[in-house]
């Protein structure tokens, strides 16, 4: 029987109301009970998972470990590289790991963990839940069971299991808030379906022979999306205060203002001062061209580099790592422009 190591960091699934919520019987107008409010329970550990779920017996062997349970709203990088880091030292041990996450910042962490780890040996699958596990309707039991399964799969890459579908994770973003299909991903097919049967894509990747763990991470990075009105002075106030990488969220192709409100300016002011952008596009499908627009077309001019189709979680993790690893030059333009974990189209 396969061997799976659990790992649990908090989120939902873990989670129990509060003991001074107010349980409302009326329900307001997107069906969300009033007044409740959810906590992590100390007391749920991994006993209690299998108790809840007990066809996991049925899948494999448990091994399970505690990271310092919290709400995922409070996921810092230095809690992805203990994470990376114990991912490291245990995988070989096992045929695959499991994490147990918040769905808020899963597709954050799941691409974090990716860049850190590299192309991996066996599969590290996160998943969670939009109701705790406890509750008698909820996700969590079937994404519990669903993230065992693809763990025991020749899947070696780090991905997202919910809604019935396993998600590269460095392809995945959060797309809903209260639907139990709460993960998408635009730009690439599900790896794994979890149908009546299970389908295997052909995109997975061959695993490999992990590198030397390598912890470094540069945090001072920041997102913002474009938008009319955005005033330019407030990049430069970013660039100026210490920002080490910048990532705009632009239009559809990556275009951003170079007329009225320009943006092209402070671009500059970042290349001067050696911090790398990076354009990534506000659409969920398509990808950054920044030849097709005069904007983009400035934007590149001024330095700017393009993600591709890449998420914005997966350009942000990938510009802490990058920067950490190989500076603001122009090998961290070609760590960019290249596909490292299968996060962008090459």
């Amino acid at each position: 029987m396969p061997r799976l190591l659990l790992l649990l960091t908090g989120g939902t699934m873990l989670m129990t109301p509060g003991a001074d919520s107010v349980l409302d019987s009326n329900l307001d107008s997107i069906g969300v009970q009033a007044g409740l409010t959810l906590r992590l329970d100390g007391q749920l550990d991994a006993r209690d998972l299998v108790a809840e779920v007990p066809s996991l017996a049925r899948i494999a062997q448990f091994d399970t470990r505690p990271l310092s349970p919290m709400d995922s709203a409070n996921m810092q990088p230095a809690d992805w590289v203990t994470m990376a880091r114990l991912v490291h030292q245990e995988i070989g041990r096992y045929d695959g790991i499991v994490i147990v996450h918040g769905t808020d910042t899963m597709a954050y962490t799941a691409s974090a963990l990716s860049f850190i780890l590299g192309p991996l040996s066996k599969p590290v699958v996160l998943t969670g839940s939009q109701k705790p596990i406890t509750e008698v309707r909820t996700d969590a039991r079937q994404n519990l069971i669903d993230a065992a399964l693809v763990a025991t799969l020749p899947v070696p890459e780090v991905v997202i299991v919910s809604g019935s579908r396993a998600l590269r994770g460095v392809r995945a973003t959060k797309r809903d808030a209260w639907g139990f299909t709460a993960f998408d991903s635009p730009n690439l097919p599900p790896l794994v379906e979890l149908g009546i049967g299970v389908e295997i894509a052909s995109q997975v990747r061959g695993a490999c022979e992990m590198s030397a763990f390598d912890e470094r991470i540069e945090p001072r990075v920041l997102a913002v999306r474009v938008f009319p009105g955005l005033d330019p002075d407030l990049l430069r106030g970013a660039i100026r205060s210490g920002v080490r990488g910048l990532v705009l969220e632009g239009y559809g192709t990556g275009t951003l203002p170079n007329l009225a409100g320009s943006l092209i300016p402070a671009l500059e002011e970042a290349r001067e001062r050696g911090v790398p952008v990076v354009v990534v596009s506000q659409c969920l499908r398509g990808f950054v061209d920044l030849a097709r627009y005069e904007g983009g077309v400035a934007a590149a001019a001024a330095g700017a580099i393009s993600g591709g189709d890449m998420t914005v979680e997966a350009a942000l993790a990938k510009m802490m790592i990058g920067l950490a690893r190989y500076g603001a030059g122009d090998v961290l333009r070609a760590y960019f422009s290249s596909s490292v974990v299968g996060e962008r189209d090459a």
